[in-house]
């Protein structure tokens, strides 16, 4: 504890000119464009919103693109494994680490795990000729997706170090797909054939192996994403969108006045579900989910952001602290379906316990959990550990909305 107080007191010293309050609640929507394309849609966002993944797809060609998009560089092609296509589906905490699908030179489709040093790198499959990426841990170590065996069945697989581990199924079922993994990579979500030919949404671990997360009431469900320790899943069952815990098991999340939704990500914390649902008139539209504010159309909340006749239709990820949200929708201006990333300005930088104030309450969170495992609140900047770069940001916005 010595040794923490005199790193804090150091820190405190060195920042005590940089604690300045910032006015205002920062809220933006940056519509992402087409470029080689006529539409495309966001999958993924980085912790600080800076990166963002996805795809983008054009008519005339008939094909996928993956790309990755900083607000300085706009959108690169990450180009393929040697064929026509690919798409992005999920990016590391930090940016740097992308994965989803790609062409090879036979056509085939193969996970990919790119970085800007390395490019492009086949993930290989369990045996089979195909696999696709989904996911990927927030320190981009461990991806996991699905993949072809050489019984031509698809298989969810977690890969690691340059293996890919085949998930299994469910008792006495068939075909499995990963389509979420926990911070840590510890924690695989999903979903597998059970023995009825059901499609169930799973969740995986070393040790408890694949379990059946059940529905709401119907036959059918699958989850498509994970909280950061792996005790939030979220997804859809028999048309509903639904948020899963061990203690409250399945919670039906409503729509938007009409008959359908479908949730895809989930902060770390798991108190913020994203996705899409059917408004009264059975539009698709955007939705964020909070136990306190339950279903709200984001289009209604970010009114004030969206140009005459736009409208952001699916959200697809969120970041980690529940500010950025990514996704697809219609631009008005351009007339096309673009990628979006939506800045809600919430939670404002440095505010750990999010009650919209940087204060000595956020100081003393990250102080106390100083050198502790990271991949939860007080850790920042999403690097796995709480440590000097979290303090500095609390303290570089302290007194922010207060």
């Amino acid at each position: 504890m010595c040794y923490t107080q005199n790193r804090f007191n150091a820190l405190l010293s060195a920042c005590v000119l940089s604690l300045v309050a910032t006015a205002g609640w920062s809220q933006s929507l940056t519509w992402l464009g087409t470029p080689g394309g006529n539409l495309s849609g966001a999958s993924g966002v980085s912790a600080d919103g800076a990166v963002v993944v996805g795809w983008v797809f054009n008519n005339t060609a008939g094909r996928f693109r993956a790309f990755r998009w900083t607000a300085s560089g706009g959108m690169q092609d990450l180009g393929t494994l040697g064929g026509v296509q690919s798409r992005a589906y999920a990016v590391s905490a930090d940016g740097t680490v992308v994965v989803g699908w790609a062409e090879n030179a036979a056509g085939r489709l193969r996970a990919f795990r790119w970085t800007a040093s390395g490019g492009m790198q086949d993930l290989g499959t369990l045996g089979g000729n195909e696999s696709e990426a989904y996911d990927v841990s927030a320190d981009g170590a461990v991806v996991v997706g699905r993949a072809r065996n050489a019984a031509v069945q698809w298989r969810a697989f977690r890969w690691q170090n340059g293996v890919m581990q085949d998930l299994g199924t469910l008792p006495n079922g068939f075909d499995s797909e990963a389509y979420g993994v926990s911070a840590d990579g510890a924690v695989v979500v999903g979903r597998a054939f059970n023995a009825a030919v059901r499609l169930r949404a799973f969740r995986w671990t070393a040790a408890g192996g694949m379990q059946d997360l059940g529905t709401l009431g119907g036959g059918r469900s699958e989850a498509r994403g994970v909280s950061a320790d792996g005790t939030v899943v979220v997804g859809f069952s028999d048309g509903r969108a639904f948020r899963w815990t061990a203690s409250g098991r399945m919670q039906d999340l409503g729509t938007l006045g009409g008959n359908r939704s479908d949730a895809w990500g989930v902060s770390a914390d798991g108190a913020v579900v994203v996705g899409w649902a059917e408004n009264a008139a059975g539009r698709t539209r955007a939705f964020r989910w909070t136990a306190a504010g339950g279903m709200e159309n984001l289009n209604t909340t970010y009114a004030s952001l969206l140009t005459i006749g736009s409208v952001l239709s699916v959200a697809y990820a969120i970041s980690p602290d529940g500010r950025y949200i990514v996704g697809e929708g219609y631009n008005a201006v351009t007339r096309r379906d673009e990628a979006f990333l939506l800045d809600t300005g919430f939670p404002r930088r440095g505010d750990v316990d999010r009650n919209g104030c940087v204060d000595d309450a956020d100081l003393l969170q990250v102080l106390f959990a100083f050198g502790e495992r990271g991949y939860r609140n007080e850790d920042l900047n999403w690097d796995g550990t709480v440590d000097d770069a979290d303090l500095l940001q609390v303290l570089s916005h302290f007194g922010s909305g207060c």
